[in-house]
Protein backbone atom coordinates (compact mmCIF):
# COMPACT_ATOMS: atom_id res chain seq x y z
CA UNK A 1 0.00 0.00 0.00
CA UNK A 2 0.68 3.68 -0.68
CA UNK A 3 2.02 5.76 2.53
CA UNK A 4 -0.47 8.32 3.25
CA UNK A 5 0.92 11.74 2.96
CA UNK A 6 2.41 13.12 6.47
CA UNK A 7 0.73 16.63 4.85
CA UNK A 8 -2.89 16.79 4.64
CA UNK A 9 -4.03 19.89 6.60
CA UNK A 10 -0.56 22.09 4.61
CA UNK A 11 -1.95 21.10 1.15
CA UNK A 12 -5.29 21.69 2.14
CA UNK A 13 -4.57 25.37 2.97
CA UNK A 14 -2.01 25.68 0.30
CA UNK A 15 -4.62 24.75 -2.30
CA UNK A 16 -7.20 26.84 -0.11
CA UNK A 17 -4.74 29.68 -0.57
CA UNK A 18 -4.37 29.50 -4.46
CA UNK A 19 -8.26 28.83 -5.24
CA UNK A 20 -9.03 32.14 -3.18
CA UNK A 21 -5.93 34.10 -5.96
CA UNK A 22 -7.38 32.45 -9.12
CA UNK A 23 -11.14 33.44 -7.66
CA UNK A 24 -10.18 36.95 -6.67
CA UNK A 25 -8.10 37.00 -9.57
CA UNK A 26 -4.61 37.33 -7.95
CA UNK A 27 -3.76 34.63 -10.02
CA UNK A 28 -5.40 36.00 -13.72
CA UNK A 29 -6.55 34.06 -16.10
CA UNK A 30 -3.53 32.73 -18.20
CA UNK A 31 -1.10 33.48 -15.34
CA UNK A 32 1.79 30.81 -15.39
CA UNK A 33 2.07 29.35 -12.30
CA UNK A 34 5.43 28.89 -11.00
CA UNK A 35 5.76 26.31 -8.43
CA UNK A 36 8.98 27.63 -6.79
CA UNK A 37 7.66 30.86 -6.59
CA UNK A 38 4.35 30.37 -5.34
CA UNK A 39 6.39 28.21 -2.80
CA UNK A 40 8.73 31.06 -1.60
CA UNK A 41 5.36 33.23 -1.46
CA UNK A 42 3.49 30.97 0.80
CA UNK A 43 6.45 29.91 3.18
CA UNK A 44 6.04 26.40 2.28
CA UNK A 45 8.16 23.04 0.44
CA UNK A 46 7.33 22.71 -3.06
CA UNK A 47 6.01 19.59 -2.23
CA UNK A 48 2.15 20.94 -0.88
CA UNK A 49 2.17 23.31 -3.79
CA UNK A 50 2.88 20.87 -6.05
CA UNK A 51 0.04 18.54 -4.69
CA UNK A 52 -2.12 21.48 -4.67
CA UNK A 53 -2.07 22.03 -7.96
CA UNK A 54 -2.93 18.62 -9.03
CA UNK A 55 -5.96 19.12 -7.25
CA UNK A 56 -6.71 22.00 -9.10
CA UNK A 57 -5.92 20.80 -12.20
CA UNK A 58 -8.62 17.84 -11.67
CA UNK A 59 -10.73 20.81 -11.08
CA UNK A 60 -10.00 22.44 -14.68
CA UNK A 61 -8.94 26.00 -12.56
CA UNK A 62 -5.38 25.26 -13.58
CA UNK A 63 -4.62 23.68 -16.93
CA UNK A 64 -0.66 21.62 -18.08
CA UNK A 65 1.40 24.51 -19.22
CA UNK A 66 5.22 23.31 -20.33
CA UNK A 67 6.91 21.20 -19.39
CA UNK A 68 5.70 20.09 -15.37
CA UNK A 69 4.25 23.68 -15.19
CA UNK A 70 0.90 25.06 -15.00
CA UNK A 71 -1.03 28.12 -16.00
CA UNK A 72 -4.78 29.49 -15.03
CA UNK A 73 -7.73 28.44 -17.38
CA UNK A 74 -9.62 31.05 -19.02
CA UNK A 75 -13.01 31.15 -17.81
CA UNK A 76 -15.28 30.06 -20.94
CA UNK A 77 -18.84 31.93 -21.32
CA UNK A 78 -20.56 29.20 -22.63
CA UNK A 79 -19.87 27.33 -19.93
CA UNK A 80 -20.62 30.08 -17.05
CA UNK A 81 -24.34 30.29 -18.49
CA UNK A 82 -24.61 26.73 -18.09
CA UNK A 83 -23.68 26.73 -14.81
CA UNK A 84 -25.89 29.26 -13.64
CA UNK A 85 -28.61 27.44 -15.54
CA UNK A 86 -28.00 24.39 -13.02
CA UNK A 87 -27.62 26.67 -10.20
CA UNK A 88 -30.65 28.41 -10.31
CA UNK A 89 -32.97 25.53 -10.69
CA UNK A 90 -31.12 24.44 -7.43
CA UNK A 91 -30.97 27.49 -5.75
CA UNK A 92 -34.61 27.89 -6.17
CA UNK A 93 -35.63 24.83 -4.84
CA UNK A 94 -33.23 25.68 -1.60
CA UNK A 95 -35.22 28.59 -1.69
CA UNK A 96 -38.51 26.97 -1.59
CA UNK A 97 -37.35 24.33 1.13
CA UNK A 98 -35.80 26.53 3.23
CA UNK A 99 -39.08 28.51 3.17
CA UNK A 100 -40.99 25.61 4.55
CA UNK A 101 -38.85 24.74 7.00
CA UNK A 102 -38.05 28.70 7.97
CA UNK A 103 -40.35 28.26 11.22
CA UNK A 104 -39.38 25.32 12.62
CA UNK A 105 -35.93 25.70 12.54
CA UNK A 106 -34.37 28.17 14.83
CA UNK A 107 -30.87 28.06 13.90
CA UNK A 108 -31.40 27.66 10.41
CA UNK A 109 -33.33 31.03 10.50
CA UNK A 110 -30.19 32.83 12.94
CA UNK A 111 -27.79 31.57 10.57
CA UNK A 112 -29.62 33.16 7.51
CA UNK A 113 -30.02 36.39 9.23
CA UNK A 114 -26.56 36.38 10.27
CA UNK A 115 -24.97 36.09 6.53
CA UNK A 116 -27.00 38.64 5.48
CA UNK A 117 -26.38 40.66 8.03
CA UNK A 118 -22.75 40.14 6.77
CA UNK A 119 -22.99 41.00 4.02
CA UNK A 120 -25.30 43.79 3.94
CA UNK A 121 -22.08 45.62 6.24
CA UNK A 122 -20.39 44.97 2.86
CA UNK A 123 -19.20 48.19 0.81
CA UNK A 124 -17.20 49.44 -1.43
CA UNK A 125 -14.02 49.11 0.59
CA UNK A 126 -14.40 45.72 1.12
CA UNK A 127 -11.86 43.59 -0.85
CA UNK A 128 -13.12 41.37 -3.25
CA UNK A 129 -11.90 37.84 -1.33
CA UNK A 130 -14.25 38.91 1.60
CA UNK A 131 -17.74 39.72 -0.85
CA UNK A 132 -16.90 36.68 -2.77
CA UNK A 133 -16.60 34.84 0.86
CA UNK A 134 -19.89 36.49 1.83
CA UNK A 135 -22.04 35.64 -1.22
CA UNK A 136 -20.59 31.94 -0.64
CA UNK A 137 -21.88 32.06 2.62
CA UNK A 138 -25.25 33.44 1.99
CA UNK A 139 -26.41 31.03 -0.76
CA UNK A 140 -24.45 28.06 1.87
CA UNK A 141 -26.63 29.16 4.57
CA UNK A 142 -29.88 28.78 2.57
CA UNK A 143 -29.19 25.46 1.49
CA UNK A 144 -28.34 24.36 5.38
CA UNK A 145 -31.84 25.72 6.16
CA UNK A 146 -33.11 23.70 3.20
CA UNK A 147 -32.76 20.47 5.28
CA UNK A 148 -31.62 18.66 2.07
CA UNK A 149 -27.79 17.54 2.16
CA UNK A 150 -27.34 16.79 -1.01
CA UNK A 151 -28.22 20.23 -2.64
CA UNK A 152 -24.86 21.46 -0.67
CA UNK A 153 -23.25 18.38 -1.96
CA UNK A 154 -24.22 18.81 -5.45
CA UNK A 155 -23.14 22.33 -5.39
CA UNK A 156 -20.28 21.87 -3.29
CA UNK A 157 -18.03 20.63 -6.84
CA UNK A 158 -19.12 23.52 -8.24
CA UNK A 159 -18.31 26.28 -5.72
CA UNK A 160 -14.87 26.92 -7.08
CA UNK A 161 -16.14 27.73 -10.25
CA UNK A 162 -18.68 29.68 -9.37
CA UNK A 163 -16.69 31.82 -6.75
CA UNK A 164 -14.64 32.83 -10.06
CA UNK A 165 -17.71 34.25 -11.82
CA UNK A 166 -18.60 35.77 -8.90
CA UNK A 167 -15.64 37.61 -8.81
CA UNK A 168 -16.90 38.61 -12.59
CA UNK A 169 -19.67 40.71 -11.35
CA UNK A 170 -19.18 41.61 -7.48
CA UNK A 171 -15.86 43.86 -9.32
CA UNK A 172 -18.66 45.81 -10.27
CA UNK A 173 -19.25 48.63 -7.95
CA UNK A 174 -22.80 49.36 -8.56
CA UNK A 175 -23.61 45.49 -8.63
CA UNK A 176 -22.51 44.81 -5.14
CA UNK A 177 -25.47 46.91 -3.94
CA UNK A 178 -27.93 45.55 -5.97
CA UNK A 179 -26.43 41.68 -5.40
CA UNK A 180 -27.85 42.01 -1.50
CA UNK A 181 -30.79 43.35 -2.34
CA UNK A 182 -31.65 40.07 -4.36
CA UNK A 183 -30.65 38.77 -1.49
CA UNK A 184 -32.81 40.75 1.16
CA UNK A 185 -35.30 39.69 -1.04
CA UNK A 186 -34.61 36.37 -1.31
CA UNK A 187 -34.10 36.23 2.45
CA UNK A 188 -37.41 37.59 3.15
CA UNK A 189 -39.73 35.44 1.65
CA UNK A 190 -37.91 32.66 2.72
CA UNK A 191 -38.13 33.95 6.51
CA UNK A 192 -41.54 34.85 5.87
CA UNK A 193 -42.69 31.33 5.00
CA UNK A 194 -43.27 32.16 1.22
CA UNK A 195 -42.43 29.06 -0.98
CA UNK A 196 -43.06 30.30 -4.20
CA UNK A 197 -41.69 33.77 -4.24
CA UNK A 198 -38.56 32.64 -2.46
CA UNK A 199 -38.44 30.72 -5.57
CA UNK A 200 -39.39 32.87 -8.11
CA UNK A 201 -36.61 35.41 -6.33
CA UNK A 202 -33.90 33.00 -5.93
CA UNK A 203 -34.34 31.66 -9.57
CA UNK A 204 -34.09 35.45 -10.74
CA UNK A 205 -30.90 36.57 -8.77
CA UNK A 206 -28.95 33.28 -10.43
CA UNK A 207 -30.57 34.22 -13.75
CA UNK A 208 -29.26 37.91 -13.43
CA UNK A 209 -25.75 37.39 -12.19
CA UNK A 210 -25.94 34.21 -15.18
CA UNK A 211 -26.67 37.00 -17.74
CA UNK A 212 -24.28 39.68 -16.63
CA UNK A 213 -21.54 37.14 -15.89
CA UNK A 214 -21.75 35.67 -19.30
CA UNK A 215 -21.81 39.43 -21.63
CA UNK A 216 -18.78 40.69 -19.07
CA UNK A 217 -16.66 37.67 -20.43
CA UNK A 218 -17.52 38.22 -23.54
CA UNK A 219 -16.86 41.51 -23.55
CA UNK A 220 -13.64 40.76 -22.29
CA UNK A 221 -13.13 38.27 -25.29
CA UNK A 222 -13.73 40.62 -27.72
CA UNK A 223 -11.99 43.56 -26.51
CA UNK A 224 -8.75 41.02 -26.26
CA UNK A 225 -9.34 39.85 -30.13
Amino acid sequence: MIPLDPLPNLIDQVYARILEAISDRTLQPGQRIRQNELADRLGVSRQPVSHALHLLHRQGLVAESGRRGFEVTQLDPARIRQLYEVRGAIDALAAGLAAQRAASDAAGRARLEAALAAGRRSDHNTILSELITLDVDFHRAIYQLAGNPVIEETMAPQWPHMRRSMATVLSELDYRASAWAEHADIAGHILSGSPKAAECAALAHAQTAGRMTEQRLRATEEAAA
